[in-house]
Protein backbone atom coordinates (compact mmCIF):
# COMPACT_ATOMS: atom_id res chain seq x y z
CA UNK A 1 0.00 0.00 0.00
CA UNK A 2 0.94 3.18 -0.76
CA UNK A 3 2.00 6.09 2.04
CA UNK A 4 -1.25 8.04 1.95
CA UNK A 5 -3.34 4.84 2.21
CA UNK A 6 -1.60 3.91 5.67
CA UNK A 7 -1.95 7.21 6.55
CA UNK A 8 -6.04 7.41 5.70
CA UNK A 9 -6.01 3.47 7.49
CA UNK A 10 -4.30 5.54 10.78
CA UNK A 11 -6.71 9.06 10.64
CA UNK A 12 -9.63 6.50 10.06
CA UNK A 13 -8.94 4.22 13.30
CA UNK A 14 -9.43 7.27 15.29
CA UNK A 15 -12.90 7.89 13.99
CA UNK A 16 -16.24 6.78 15.98
CA UNK A 17 -18.20 4.11 14.71
CA UNK A 18 -20.89 6.81 12.80
CA UNK A 19 -17.74 8.02 11.33
CA UNK A 20 -16.42 5.39 10.11
CA UNK A 21 -19.39 3.63 8.48
CA UNK A 22 -20.49 7.19 6.77
CA UNK A 23 -16.48 6.51 5.59
CA UNK A 24 -17.10 3.41 4.32
CA UNK A 25 -19.99 4.15 2.60
CA UNK A 26 -18.49 6.63 0.66
CA UNK A 27 -15.52 4.83 -0.20
CA UNK A 28 -18.13 2.38 -1.28
CA UNK A 29 -20.45 4.28 -3.42
CA UNK A 30 -17.37 5.71 -4.65
CA UNK A 31 -17.17 2.26 -6.69
CA UNK A 32 -20.24 1.75 -8.01
CA UNK A 33 -21.17 3.26 -11.62
CA UNK A 34 -23.04 6.64 -11.67
CA UNK A 35 -26.54 5.35 -11.74
CA UNK A 36 -27.88 8.28 -12.87
CA UNK A 37 -30.09 10.87 -11.33
CA UNK A 38 -33.74 9.96 -10.22
CA UNK A 39 -32.43 6.48 -8.17
CA UNK A 40 -32.70 8.31 -5.01
CA UNK A 41 -36.32 9.87 -5.63
CA UNK A 42 -37.06 6.23 -7.15
CA UNK A 43 -36.19 4.47 -4.52
CA UNK A 44 -38.10 7.30 -1.95
CA UNK A 45 -41.19 6.84 -3.62
CA UNK A 46 -40.75 2.83 -3.43
CA UNK A 47 -40.56 2.76 0.27
CA UNK A 48 -42.98 5.46 0.87
CA UNK A 49 -45.41 3.13 -1.04
CA UNK A 50 -44.64 0.25 0.94
CA UNK A 51 -45.22 1.61 4.35
CA UNK A 52 -48.42 3.75 3.23
CA UNK A 53 -49.37 -0.47 2.60
CA UNK A 54 -47.93 -1.50 5.82
CA UNK A 55 -50.03 1.22 7.48
CA UNK A 56 -53.14 0.68 5.86
CA UNK A 57 -53.37 -3.06 6.51
CA UNK A 58 -52.79 -4.16 2.52
CA UNK A 59 -49.63 -5.05 2.88
CA UNK A 60 -49.28 -9.16 3.43
CA UNK A 61 -46.28 -9.87 6.16
CA UNK A 62 -45.14 -13.38 7.27
CA UNK A 63 -43.59 -14.35 9.96
CA UNK A 64 -39.88 -13.76 10.79
CA UNK A 65 -39.10 -17.85 11.24
CA UNK A 66 -41.11 -19.10 8.32
CA UNK A 67 -38.79 -16.29 6.22
CA UNK A 68 -35.49 -17.33 7.69
CA UNK A 69 -36.53 -21.28 7.74
CA UNK A 70 -36.99 -20.89 3.94
CA UNK A 71 -34.29 -19.31 3.90
CA UNK A 72 -31.68 -21.39 5.44
CA UNK A 73 -33.47 -24.51 3.70
CA UNK A 74 -32.57 -22.94 0.23
CA UNK A 75 -29.44 -21.63 1.44
CA UNK A 76 -27.76 -24.45 4.20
Amino acid sequence: MTEAVEQLKSQARVLSTSERAELAYFLLSSLEPDKGEGIGEAWRAEIAGRVAEIRNGSAVGRPAEEVLAELRERYP
